[in-house]
């Protein structure tokens, strides 16, 4: 059955099954591209008649995952320019129901990913009695690269564009805009963070799965990437110079950069900010849209009045170490340089070293980033949020490709899809389906009632919600003593 809604730029023409309307594809931006090409987003342009929203729009422009993450982590390419848009999945358009709403950003390390992967289907939250939206935003250096002659950080501008469309737009589709919760993971966790640091009064709570609010690069240490892909390229490091080249031609190298700087993260060649997060295109402390680390706003008291829902997988980086065999081939010195790189100090290093000796170097090197990367700097940003938060722990195992509790593999359960595209790679043949229960539970109990079921987090108790298959305890500081190292 089709279902038209008028937003405030046309109609649009979903489609609905099993109670649950689905507008997919719908343009929140103009296209960037030509004259709107690293220029901050501007509206779209609107239309007469009635708009199909029937499938997926484009997505942006982006390299394919190399193997084995295509499987493990499937990310459909779209063509077409007009790529800044976003789905809605409802179960009341038009009706004048006001539901809790919640606004999906994907990851990817600011370079992948889409609203049209398949976890991130909104239909079960619909369901649930929430209006999901997942939105598109402008990746790589399209969206990230610090260019002179262009406005910095234009993916979060994006970001920023479509929960603004969501507070003009979301009461047609039987949404509150007075009750949006913001959620993502990763790249996508470490944005939410850094939208909970502006103080932008769009949303009313906040969750970060998987990245907190420790990453932002100086903008001399991004023009480091910039410069060197600009090399590689034989242009000028600028915007007009970056124009004139297609997507297509600058994604190769922005690969080979990102690949190197993950690889071996220096603060010598591509500076300790860049080294930090081992991402080559992070957002910029441009002192515009962003002044300040997001963890240190917040501590300042940004965000404040923000229900906040944070945390992080128990082994976040097997999945970057397992499933390719790097793990394997690390030695003890590698670890110390590329945990030292990344901004860990010597002496934690040394004392993982001593806590864990039954760890080989790639299980220490995982822990360590795990740690530093993810862990660390969600229970910062918890403690000087200061308002109401919560903290989880996904700690369920996966028997696939040693992954274990890593990075990402929450997504199905979260989203309550585990049967989709690339699950079966990711959680195995039979991931429990109880734990996906609790889990989007909880994610629904929390956007509907700003609770979602456990005791909140403080400083000195610190509970923490342990997702695990075996019960879902509430842990009190979950490996203190590593924490306590930091």
């Amino acid at each position: 059955m089709e279902t038209v809604v008028q937003t405030r730029y046309g109609k649009v023409r979903g489609a609905s099954r099993d109670g649950v309307a689905a507008f997919l594809g719908i343009p929140y931006a103009a296209p960037p591209f030509g004259a709107d090409r690293f220029a901050a987003p501007r509206p779209p342009e609107p239309w007469d008649g009635v708009r199909d929203a029937l499938e997926f729009g484009p997505t942006a422009p982006k390299p394919g995952y190399p193997k084995p993450y295509d499987m493990l982590l499937p990310d459909p390419e779209i063509p077409g320019e007009d790529c800044l848009n976003l789905n809605v999945w409802t179960p009341s358009p038009g009706d004048g129901e006001r539901l809790p709403v919640m606004v999906w950003i994907h990851g990817g390390a600011f370079r992948n990913g889409s609203g049209a992967v398949s976890a991130y289907n909104g239909a079960n939250f619909a369901r649930d009695g929430v209006v999901c939206v997942t939105i598109n935003y402008r990746l790589g250096v399209e969206g990230f690269a610090y260019l002179p002659g262009a406005p910095a950080n234009r993916g979060l501008r994006d970001q920023i564009a479509a929960l603004e469309w969501v507070r003009d737009n979301i009461a047609a589709f039987g949404g509150d805009p007075d009750r949006v919760t913001v959620f993502g993971e990763s790249a996508g966790a470490m944005s939410v963070s850094t939208l909970l640091s502006l103080d932008l009064g769009l949303f009313r709570r906040a969750i970060a799965q998987s990245g907190a609010g420790a990453i932002a690069q100086t903008p001399e240490d991004a023009l480091l990437v910039s410069a060197e892909m600009a090399a590689r390229l034989g242009i000028e490091p600028t915007a007009e110079a970056f124009a004139k080249l297609d997507p297509a031609e600058i994604i190769p190298v922005q690969s080979a950069v990102a690949a190197e700087v993950s690889a071996l993260p220096d603060p010598g060649r591509w500076g300790a900010t860049t080294a930090a997060s081992g991402m080559a295109l992070t957002p910029v402390l441009d002192g515009e849209l962003l002044a300040r680390r997001p963890e240190d706003a917040v501590a300042a008291g940004a965000g404040r009045d923000v229900d906040l829902l944070i945390g992080y997988t128990a082994e976040e980086f097997r999945l970057f170490l397992m499933p390719t065999g790097l793990a394997a081939a690390l030695t003890q010195d590698l670890v110390g340089a590329i945990a030292t790189g990344m901004g860990t100090r010597a002496d934690v290093v040394a004392a993982y070293r001593d806590a864990h000796p039954e760890m080989s170097a790639g299980e220490l090197l995982a822990t360590l980033i795990t740690d530093g990367l993810f862990r660390i700097p969600a229970n910062r940003l918890a403690e000087g949020h200061g308002g109401s938060t919560w903290m989880y722990e996904f700690a369920w195992r996966s028997p696939n490709h040693d992954l274990g509790a890593c990075h990402a593999l929450e997504l199905g359960f979260v989203f309550d899809n585990l049967n989709v595209d690339g699950s079966g790679e990711m959680a195995g043949p039979n991931p429990p389906q109880e734990l996906a229960d609790a889990m989007h539970r909880a994610w629904v109990d929390f956007a509907v009632h700003g609770d979602p079921g456990w005791e909140r987090f403080d400083a000195a108790s610190r509970p923490v919600k342990v997702f695990d298959g075996a019960g879902n305890p509430v842990a009190a500081d979950p490996r203190g003593a590593d924490r306590a190292l930091w």
